[in-house]
């Protein structure tokens, strides 16, 4: 998935300074919903990631049920510069 499809796929735009308070809530509900309904493992950690960019990702616990999946979550909120959870 890149970056700027998934921007547009959610909130019908790649730039993300021309939407309004409510558009930019649409799309993450919009993301969140799809992130929910997605079984394929590449496409649900690109959605989270965009997510977590946005500031409005689940916790890794709820959005990832495997133990990898959590890690490689972790590794890239630590390449992304966030702060990744305590280790389990």
């Amino acid at each position: 998935m890149d970056f700027d499809d998934q921007m547009r796929r959610y909130f019908g735009t790649a730039d993300l300074a021309s939407l309004t308070p409510a558009q930019l809530a649409g799309g993450q509900e919009r993301l969140a919903v799809e992130f929910g309904l997605e079984t394929d493992p590449g496409r649900r950690f690109a959605m989270w990631a965009l997510m977590y960019i946005m500031g409005c990702a689940p916790d890794l616990d709820v959005a990832f049920k495997d133990a990898a999946e959590q890690n490689a979550a972790r590794d890239f909120m630590d390449l992304f510069g966030g702060q990744s959870e305590a280790p389990q």
